[in-house]
């Protein structure tokens, strides 16, 4: 999206979508959170579903893009990309893309629009560690069940909550990721 007065709009919808679903993204109330009228939404947008498929859009590139970035060898080891990977998204929880995940993936259980954009997301990240994987030495289909494993790995360490605090959480992560590196 190159227009900047869309983005405005977008990234509202993104922190209403984090804090409400997509129920909670509606004109008036972005209007009001961004201290304008509605007419300046309807000046970029046709409707409330325009402005819903340009967030998926949005996202969908930007997660695709991102994986993409984020597994790039670059000369670098595999098995150091790999684990680079596990530590940006264990060492550094975001609460809002965290939330804006699975905001869109509870959108996707009833709109196809965004089972769509959730499986394109999935098939990209699945396929670029996969990649990392077959780097390493698998085969194709081991490679394939190990990113599989990563990325369940991934998303659900950030689910969980460690009783005993961030250094025993920061433990087990590390103890986990180095059972996907093997």
């Amino acid at each position: 999206m190159n227009d900047r007065k869309g983005d405005i709009w977008v990234e509202a919808g993104f922190k209403e979508l984090a804090r409400a679903g997509v129920e909670g993204v509606r004109v008036e109330l972005l209007a009001k959170s961004l201290g304008v009228t509605k007419g300046g939404f309807y000046r970029r947008f046709a409707d409330r579903a325009a402005l819903l498929e340009a967030m998926l859009v949005h996202w969908r590139e930007g997660r695709t893009t991102s994986i993409a970035q984020q597994t790039s060898l670059d000369g670098q080891d595999p098995r150091e990309r790999l684990k680079a990977v596990i530590q940006l998204y264990s060492e550094r929880l975001n609460p809002e893309g965290m939330a804006i995940e699975l905001a869109i993936r509870q959108w996707a259980r009833s709109d196809e629009s965004a089972a769509a954009a959730v499986a394109s997301v999935d098939a990209a990240r699945l396929k670029h560690v996969a990649e990392l994987y077959r780097a390493t030495g698998l085969e194709a289909e081991e490679a394939e069940a190990q990113a599989f494993l990563f990325y369940c790995f991934i998303f659900g360490q950030s689910l969980l909550f460690v009783e005993r605090g961030p250094r025993k959480r920061s433990q087990l992560v590390a103890k986990s990721a180095e059972k996907l590196l093997d």
